[in-house]
């Protein structure tokens, strides 16, 4: 039988992620296929604080809790992250899994959690006496290990209002959805008076955490697009150098290849 506190309220939930030394959980489709005997669970889907997406002048708010069929009927959200949601799994999953355990999970192949890595979406996250905002590539800290302290929830993902229009997805699986992803590449790149205003990458499904390196992306960044053309060449010889991946069931090889032809295709969409 599995141990577990059910929350009402943030405030409650706080209390007892203060006090107790608790498993939070939102949907559970992954944390409950094997559920640890030993586990004290604390479910948040009930609070509602936590499914709320809303928005103010910076940041569209996703609620840790809000699943990603909530994401996938709100108007608020862009459509970069609906097509990757719309990816994941079966109605029935999408109907109880949530954003926040994605990101929480820790996992390299969340399809939500790439988008959040590809668009630099911040985590709000909130103790009992304490919060804190973080950027998503500091909560990771390798496989399966993030940086959320034992008293402490992910209560929203933060991400940007604009820049989000001009974007390029693909997930390659087994299959075009239901799969856990092989290789997944998400981008964005926002032009701004014939100038590259911010160019953004991300690869999940590669190595032991989401591949998102600013310093690369900003080789093209204030470029007009012929300017860009000149550095393809160079942008993508640092790219090469940067994918290591993983080995695996699908060999290392197999994902650089597969990596590095996104990243092409990615640029010749954008003329580049």
């Amino acid at each position: 039988m599995v141990n577990g506190y059910l929350a009402t309220s943030l405030q409650e939930a706080l209390e007892i992620r203060a006090r107790e030394v608790v498993t939070p959980y939102g949907g559970g489709t992954d944390l409950m296929i094997e559920p640890k005997e030993d586990a004290t669970y604390l479910f948040l889907g009930k609070v509602p604080e936590l499914k709320k997406i809303s928005e103010d002048n910076q940041y569209i708010r996703i609620g840790a809790a809000a699943t990603f069929t909530d994401i996938l009927e709100s108007e608020l959200i862009p459509a970069i992250l609906k097509e990757a949601v719309s990816q994941i799994a079966a109605p029935a999953i999408r109907n109880l899994g949530t954003a926040g355990g994605n990101i929480c999970n820790g996992s390299p192949k969340g399809d939500s959690t790439l988008i959040f890595f590809a668009t630099d979406a911040k985590l709000r996250l909130v103790s009992k006496n304490s919060e804190r905002i973080i950027p998503i590539a500091e909560f990771f800290l390798g496989r399966k290990k993030i940086a959320l302290k034992e008293d402490e929830l992910l209560v929203e993902i933060l991400l940007s209002r604009t820049g989000l229009a001009n974007y390029y997805y693909k997930k390659v699986g087994a299959r075009d959805a239901l799969a856990i992803s092989r290789v997944a590449f998400a981008a964005v790149m926002d032009i701004v008076d014939g100038k590259i205003a911010a160019c953004k990458t991300a690869f999940g499904a590669v190595s032991d955490c989401f591949i998102r390196r600013p310093d690369i992306d900003g080789m093209l960044e204030n470029k007009t697009i012929e300017e860009a053309k000149t550095l393809r060449e160079q942008y993508l010889a640092a790219y090469d150098q940067a994918i290591v991946p993983i080995k695996g069931r699908i060999s290392a090889e197999y994902r650089k290849t597969v990596c590095m032809n996104l990243l092409r295709d990615f640029l010749e969409s954008n003329g580049i």
